[in-house]
């Protein structure tokens, strides 16, 4: 569910007209519901009940302040793929504690700023990192807490970009060398093993895939008992989908109970790492008609958001259903969806019937939240836009656009003779 509606053909978010957003913030922007983010969140947190568990938030799908801070203050963590996501983190309240440290490529002053910082744990997922960590806590005079990420070889049935869980995936160790990985880690002086992860993919749509993966990582963690290696927190990862168009994925409590149920009576603490699931459809961008404009193959609505604002079009061929922020215009049109940028493929939809448009029109480019801002770039020297937060009938800008100074900050022209 989201708090996107109409009321008599104007859309809202919870109680505030998105048109009138606009009109103060200009655009394109993101706008996110709080309602939406807060019901999402608790209602996946809520499917986990009666276990140990800990919701850690994917901040690479949303890091705003504004939402990491809801999230906080809803009892969440964070899991976090670098050392701005943690910086992000610890700004927006988040308890070190509650912060899990997933990725392939850790650098060495983010590996010490995450043990400085006195973080949840570590997801390792290499032997060379292994070391590394230890060598960054012998020099902090400290203990890593780590778990090892375990490639299942799962197939997550999603696109292959977003699939992180198969032997040609490059994420975490194979099956067969991770018993000895776990050795080498319990014998490092400055390290202590504490659990273990996995993730499959992103966007699944299915529970089978996450199944097949637990009942794998519940037998890897048997063999570990058995060699004295105790496991305390089993990381499940995120993945889970949301409806895009036709998808018709598992609601968070049918996940839940899956996952339960097959857990059993296991004596750890689940860690779940979810993104899209809470804030995908929490969010829309908000884009203004340019132009419109007829080829002899194919019409083009030209707005102003582009490739660099949503690249999951350009980058997935993603589908993002695309709304009137007013309606009332007679007649439906096929047409490519485009933005401003010098590339063939800087394109938001196409091929799509959406309602006829002229110059001045919003449009809204729905289940936007997820992978939105976060993937946004500074292409063709285009300002990143505003973000926007709506709670009940008010709303904040929680990242203002970015002026054209903010485009050369930190650049400089040298002295050359």
């Amino acid at each position: 569910m989201h708090h996107f509606h109409y009321k008599k053909n104007q859309m809202y978010c919870e109680d505030v007209p998105v048109s009138e957003i606009g009109q103060e913030v200009g655009t394109p922007f993101y706008c996110y519901s709080h309602a939406t983010l807060r019901h999402h969140f608790l209602t996946f947190k809520q499917a986990f009940e009666g276990v140990d568990h800990l919701v850690c938030f994917s901040a690479k799908s949303n890091s705003n302040l504004a939402v990491l801070g809801l999230f906080a203050g809803l009892g969440g963590g964070l899991d976090i793929v670098s050392g701005g996501e943690l910086f992000r983190g610890l700004k927006a309240g988040m308890p070190s504690k509650k912060i899990v440290f997933s990725g392939v490529g850790k650098g060495e002053e983010e590996i010490a700023y995450a043990l400085e910082s006195d973080i949840l744990m570590f997801n390792v997922e290499s032997f060379q990192e292994l070391l590394l960590i230890d060598q960054c806590a012998a020099r902090l005079n400290k203990r890593a807490p780590v778990a090892l990420r375990v490639n299942p070889d799962v197939d997550p049935k999603t696109h292959p970009y977003i699939s992180t869980g198969l032997k040609k995936n490059k994420f975490g160790l194979n099956v067969g060398a991770v018993v000895d990985a776990y050795k080498a880690a319990h014998d490092c002086a400055n390290t202590e093993v504490i659990g273990i992860s996995c993730h499959i993919g992103s966007q699944v749509t299915e529970v089978a895939p996450f199944i097949d993966a637990l009942l794998r990582i519940k037998e890897l963690v048997a063999t570990l008992e058995a060699q004295g290696i105790s496991i305390s927190y089993l990381d499940l990862g995120g993945g889970l989908g949301i409806t895009y168009d036709q998808e018709a994925p598992p609601h968070p409590t049918e996940y839940g109970k899956a996952i339960m149920e097959t857990l059993g009576q296991a004596p750890v603490t689940l860690i779940l790492e979810p993104g899209r699931v809470i804030v995908g459809n929490a969010g829309i961008l908000v884009t203004q008609v340019l132009y419109t404009k007829a080829g002899e193959e194919k019409d083009f609505v030209i707005v102003d958001a582009a490739m660099n604002d949503l690249v999951r079009p350009s980058l997935y061929n993603a589908y993002h259903a695309i709304q009137p922020v007013v309606k009332g215009r007679e007649g439906a049109a096929k047409a490519d969806v485009v933005g401003p940028i010098c590339e063939s493929g800087d394109f938001l939809a196409r091929d799509r019937e959406i309602p006829q448009v002229q110059s001045g029109d919003l449009l809204a480019i729905m289940s936007a939240g997820a992978y939105g801002f976060t993937m946004s770039s500074n292409y063709n020297s285009r300002r990143r836009v505003a973000e926007v937060m709506v709670r009940g009938d008010q709303f904040f800008v929680v990242r203002k656009r970015e002026s054209y100074e903010d485009l050369i900050r930190g650049e400089s022209i040298p002295p050359f003779e």
